[in-house]
This record gives structure tokens, sequence and C-alpha cells, in this order.
């Protein structure tokens, strides 16, 4: 099923965010776009880690990715480091990018219980609030049920959550694989139950192409190390770091994530910066041809 097929409109009259993150992977490509201003990055560059050099390499980022790939992800952490004046260059990266059409996901990884999380997704998700991103990260790691008012915040505002499910850091390897003793999904992986747990909130979201519910896998792991089928995945969108520096190859698309590869965001970030300012879109557009070629050569 196509976005053409099937539109979800939620409350708030628009789009559901399922229904655009597949029109928009569709029209131009399933690349997400990192926007990580590292220091050394920055200092590469000749730009300062301040309001004007954050706002030049987010400009950059950005305008690379317009009418090539889906959705950009800044990382927050980078911007908030630099204090008020790295929250107004974000400000100014989110306001580009939603002028250029770009999707928004802010990688903020944010996960708390009760009114304290919903706060942190009106922040991040309210359609009128102060950031308005199209989806955040989130961690499920006090209890996944504790994500139920997020979500309940995302989608009252067309917007979408990406659940932190298998990271590619080795430090978490040894609690995502851990064996669930009790509940529903006893006997399977932390990861695993995740995975399960995010299928189940998008059938509550109705038919549509990708849920507004994504998992964020990492694409350099084994899914079954983490005892994860990819056919659990279900319609969630997948955010897959890992692309690039880091090791994963786009060619291997197919290979790692089977049936659901065409549910897959390629993130890569810093890999898209190794030739400079001048190369970002040279470098994005040749991520974009080896996407459309791996997926499409066993189609």
């Amino acid at each position: 099923m196509t976005a053409a097929e099937v539109t979800i409109v939620q409350p708030g009259g628009a789009a559901s965010f399922g229904v655009r993150l597949a029109a928009a992977m569709g029209e131009r490509s399933p690349l997400c776009v990192g926007i990580d201003p590292h220091a050394a990055t920055l200092a590469a560059w000749g730009l300062g880690r301040d309001e004007q050099g954050l706002t030049a390499f987010g400009a950059t980022l950005v305008d690379a990715a317009a009418g090539r790939a889906a959705i950009v992800k800044p990382q927050i952490a980078f911007f908030e480091a630099a204090g008020v004046p790295g929250y107004r260059a974000l400000d100014a990266t989110l306001r580009r990018a939603r002028d250029a059409g770009l999707l928004v996901v802010a990688d903020v990884k944010r996960g708390d219980i009760g009114s304290t999380g919903d706060d942190y997704a009106l922040a991040w998700l309210d359609r009128d609030g102060p950031f308005r991103a199209d989806a955040m990260t989130v961690s499920p790691y006090l209890g996944y049920g504790s994500l139920a008012g997020t979500v309940e915040v995302a989608r009252r505002n067309d917007a979408g959550v990406f659940v932190l499910a298998a990271t590619s850091n080795p430090e978490a390897r040894v609690l995502q694989t851990a064996v669930l003793a009790e509940g529903p999904r006893a006997g399977r992986s932390v990861a695993a139950g995740i995975v399960l747990q995010v299928a189940d909130d998008n059938r509550t979201g109705g038919e549509q192409p990708l849920g507004d519910v994504g998992l964020v896998l990492g694409a350099t792991l084994d899914l079954d190390d983490f005892g994860i089928d990819a056919e659990t995945i279900g319609n969630a969108p997948v955010l897959a770091p890992g692309f690039g520096a880091q090791g994963a190859r786009i060619e291997d698309l197919r290979a790692r994530y089977g049936a659901r590869a065409e549910q897959v965001l390629v993130n890569e970030s810093r890999g898209l910066l190794t030739d400079g300012p001048d190369g970002v879109a040279a470098l994005v557009q040749d991520r974009v041809d080896r996407i459309h070629a791996a997926l499409g050569a066993a189609a």
C-alpha cells in the first residue's frame, strides 16, 4: 500500500506522520541526513561553536538534503552545548528545514514518566510549540508503558516517535539482549519485546503505509543477535544510524532488513562531512543514488 492509496487524517486535520514520511521517502529517498555539528567539524570548517557557526552548519546540511532526502535529524546535544545561542541556531535550522519541505526528527532521546514525559513531548512535537519537529527519539528504558503519554501527544499533533530498541553502542548489548522473565513478552529479549510493543502501538493507529511509532535499530548490528525477527517490525519505520563512517553499507540493506528494507531510513552524518561544506550536496546525492540502486536491484 502506498501513501497515495491511504490518507490517515488526525484530529488536527493534517496527514499523520507515517503517511507524510512514506510520501517523502517515495518522492525523494529514504535518506536521513544527520545534522551533527561536532566541535571538531566546526573547527575544520572554520566555524565557531556559536550561533553564527551552528546556523551556517545547519544551513549547509539542510540545503544539501532539500529535494534529495526524506528527513533530517539534528543531534540536539551539539546545539544544546552552546546554550541559548545554540538553541537560536537550532531554531533557525528547524525553520529552514520546514521551509525546504523536509521532515525533521529531533534526536533528543527523551524518556520520563507521567507529566514530565508528556511535557518533553509537547516541547518537541506540539504543532504550536517552540520547536515543532515532526518526530523525536525516545528511550523506553523506564518501561515501555511510560511512553504512552508521549505517543498520545505525538499523534494529537500529527507527529511521530522513534523508540530506541537495539543500539550500536557496546554498553547497551547486555541490557538489550537480556531475556524478559515475566509479562506477555517473557522469554524474549528486551529489544525484541520493544519491537513487538511498537508493532502493537502501530496497530492501534489504523491502517497506513508506515506507522507513527518507529524504531531505532543500529545498522551495524545483526538483529538475530538481539533476538529480533525483521518480520515482527510490522509497518514501523526504522531509523538506522551507522551508515558511512560507522561501517554499515547501503548495499547491504536488503540482506540486513529483508522485506522491511523499504521501511528503513538510511541515516548518515559524519560520512557526509568529509569533503567540507562544498562537498556535502554531492555526497548526499551519491547516497541517494546508492539507496535507489540497492532497493531497486532486487525489488
